[in-house]
């Protein structure tokens, strides 16, 4: 896992309308800012991020790696990283 940085916010703000009705932030420092008051998280990998989610108690364990990375929650990077906002 990383911490938020200037492509996580970018990408936060770019598809926040899939998480939110409303937007939560209007540049790239209010999504930081966002990002970081909600505690976002950043995974390299689809495995780090089904360990995560087990790991704080979620049946993940019949979803497929596209379903999890389909979930709302979840905002593919175009590094190939995933940022995951549960807010």
């Amino acid at each position: 896992m990383n911490g938020i940085g200037k492509e996580e916010a970018e990408t936060f703000l770019k598809n926040q309308s899939k998480l939110f009705d409303e937007d939560v932030a209007g540049d790239i420092e209010e999504a930081m800012i966002f990002l970081e008051d909600c505690m976002a998280q950043v995974f390299d990998t689809v495995e780090e991020l089904r360990e995560y989610w087990e790991k704080s108690g979620m049946d993940v364990e019949e979803m497929s790696d596209e379903e999890l990375t389909d979930s709302l929650e979840v905002f593919k990077m175009p590094s190939g990283k995933l940022l995951v906002v549960e807010a």
